[in-house]
């Protein structure tokens, strides 16, 4: 599929299985951030709207704005911070290049890059909406 040149109904029509759509006060900076921190890319980006993917999967950013009969704009925080409770794990990225590239975007670290007991090292990334991304990879063995 081509995300440049899709159509709305069509990219809505190509949809299957579980989606992930962020509401972000600014699209265009959430699309900076994971694809400096993330490498991912980002397509058909506006103030309102981009196709986001990653690994082979793709989802989506939208702008407050365009929620504007959507029944969760009432539930979002009018405090910075909104995504808490939800972590967006990334399996296909190393989190010590990750939070490498956060520090030099100045982007908050909720925690660094660590192993643990379950097989994965990973990392907690805050962006400025307030998602936690997890970048993470199998530990090496000990």
């Amino acid at each position: 599929m081509d995300y440049d040149t899709i159509d709305a109904d069509g990219f809505g029509r190509s949809l299957r299985g579980i989606g992930l759509n962020l509401l972000v006060r600014d699209v265009k900076a959430e699309c900076a951030f994971l694809e400096t921190v993330f490498d991912m890319s980002c397509y058909q980006v506006t103030a309102d709207f981009a196709i986001v993917t990653y690994a082979g999967q793709v989802f989506q950013l939208h702008a407050d704005g365009t929620y504007h009969s959507n029944p969760l704009l009432g539930l979002l925080p009018e405090s910075p911070l909104r995504g808490a409770g939800a972590e967006i794990r990334l399996y296909e990225t190393d989190p010590d290049v990750a939070v490498r590239r956060a520090i030099n975007a100045g982007v908050t670290i909720l925690q660094p890059p660590g192993d643990k007991p379950h097989g994965l090292r990973e990392a907690y990334i805050l962006c400025e909406n307030g998602y936690a991304w997890v970048p993470s990879r199998p530990r090496e063995s000990d």
